[in-house]
C-alpha cells in the first residue's frame, strides 16, 4: 500500500455518498506497502480502506473483488466490497479503478507465536477449501511466468554472486515446473501474499484471536502448497538466520491439515515451493529496489531480506513431520 493518486475528501466523500456508505468523516493515506494507492476512510457508518488500484487493469480486477466477495460470503475474515445500486463492486475515482471494503478490526503480528501460525493455517486450509466453487480463472501475475521477465531487468544492477544465485535458481525452478509431480500439484485461486502484515489479530495480548486477512490483490491460480510456502517463509521464519522456526512450522501446517490434508507430492514439493516463493519475493523487491515508481509515502523494502531466504531455502531443505 502506498499513495501514488492523491484523492480529495470531496472525490472519497462523492464515492461513499453514492454507495450508501455514509458521509465521509476522515480520510488518511497509507503509506506502508508498494503497490495502489490506498486510503483509511471513516464515515458516519463506519471504517472504511479505499483502494486505487495503479497497475491492475479493469478487466483484470474482477477477479480478486469477486474472490474477495466469495470468501466473505462463505463466512471467512475478509474485506468486502462494496456494492453500488446496480450491484457493481467496480468503481472509478480519480481517473483509476476502485474498490471500497469495509476495515477489519484488529492489528498485526509481526513477531507471531504458535498460536498466531496455526490460525493462519487453519484459515489458509479454508481458503483453500473455499474456493473449490470459485468459478474465474486468473494467472497468478508474480508467477512462473513473470520470473524470467522480470530477472532480465533486475540482473545488471546485481554483483555477480548474486547473479549466479539468480540464473541458477531460476533453471532449478524451470526443471522443477517441467515435472509430472509439479503438474500434479492441486491449484486453485490462492492469496499468494498472505504475509504477517496482512493479518489481523485482536484479543489480549497472548490470546488473540484472527479477525481478519485482507490485500488479495496478489491473488491468482496457483498451487496451494505454494500459498503455503509463502506464509512458512513469512510467519516461521528465525530473522538471525534466515531458518525456519521448527516449532511455528509444524504448528502452522498441522493446524493446515486439520482441514486440508497435504498430498504426498505437496509434502515432497515443499521444499522447492519454499524456495519459489523466496525467489519471487526476492525478484519483486528487486524491481522495486532498482526499478522504482514516483509515489508519495512509498518505502521500497530490503530485497536482502529474501536473497537470505532463498540461501537458507537451498542450504536447508524442509519438510513437514508427517
Amino acid at each position: 500500500m502506498a499513495v501514488f493518486t492523491d484523492v480529495t475528501p470531496a472525490q472519497a466523500g462523492a464515492l461513499t455518498e453514492r454507495l450508501g456508505a455514509g458521509t465521509l468523516q476522515r480520510l488518511q493515506g497509507i503509506g506502508a506497502g508498494i503497490e495502489n494507492s490506498n486510503f483509511f476512510v471513516t464515515t458516519t457508518q463506519g471504517d472504511w480502506v479505499l483502494t486505487l488500484f495503479e497497475r491492475l487493469t479493469a478487466a483484470q480486477l474482477p477477479y480478486y473483488l469477486q474472490l474477495m466477495q466469495h470468501l466473505a460470503q462463505r463466512g471467512l475474515p475478509v474485506p468486502a466490497p462494496r456494492a453500488d445500486a446496480d450491484g457493481q463492486i467496480l468503481h472509478q475515482l480519480a481517473g483509476k479503478p476502485a474498490a471500497l471494503v469495509n476495515r477489519l478490526p484488529g492489528h498485526h503480528q509481526l513477531a507471531p507465536g504458535l498460536h498466531h501460525c496455526a490460525q493462519l493455517g487453519s484459515l489458509l486450509a479454508r481458503m483453500h477449501l473455499a474456493v473449490a466453487d470459485f468459478p474465474l480463472q486468473q494467472p497468478n501475475l508474480r508467477g512462473r511466468d513473470w520470473w524470467p521477465l522480470i530477472a532480465p531487468q533486475v540482473r545488471p544492477h546485481l554483483p555477480p554472486a548474486q547473479q549466479q544465485l539468480l540464473d541458477d535458481e531460476l533453471a532449478f525452478q524451470q526443471q522443477v515446473a517441467a515435472s509430472p509431480a509439479f503438474a500434479a500439484l492441486p491449484q486453485g485461486a490462492v492469496h499468494a501474499d498472505l504475509f504477517c502484515d496482512n493479518v489481523l489479530f485482536d484479543g489480549l495480548p497472548g490470546h488473540e484471536k484472527l479477525t481478519g486477512a485482507f490485500d488479495f490483490y496478489f491473488a491468482g491460480t496457483d498451487s496451494f502448497g505454494y500459498d503455503l510456502a509463502v506464509c512458512l517463509n513469512d510467519w516461521c521464519l528465525n530473522a538471525d538466520d534466515a531458518s525456519l522456526d521448527e516449532a511455528r512450522a509444524q504448528a502452522l501446517v498441522q493446524a493446515y491439515e486439520v482441514h486440508r490434508p497435504l498430498s504426498a507430492g505437496e509434502h515432497r514439493l515443499l521444499p522447492a515451493l519454499l524456495r519459489a516463493a523466496a525467489l519471487r519475493f526476492w525478484l519483486s523487491r528487486l524491481g522495486d529496489w532498482h526499478l522504482p515508481r514516483p509515489a508519495a509515502l512509498l518505502q521500497p523494502k530490503d530485497p536482502g531480506h529474501f536473497e537470505r531466504v532463498l540461501r537458507a531455502r537451498i542450504a536447508q531443505p524442509w519438510h513437514a513431520v508427517r
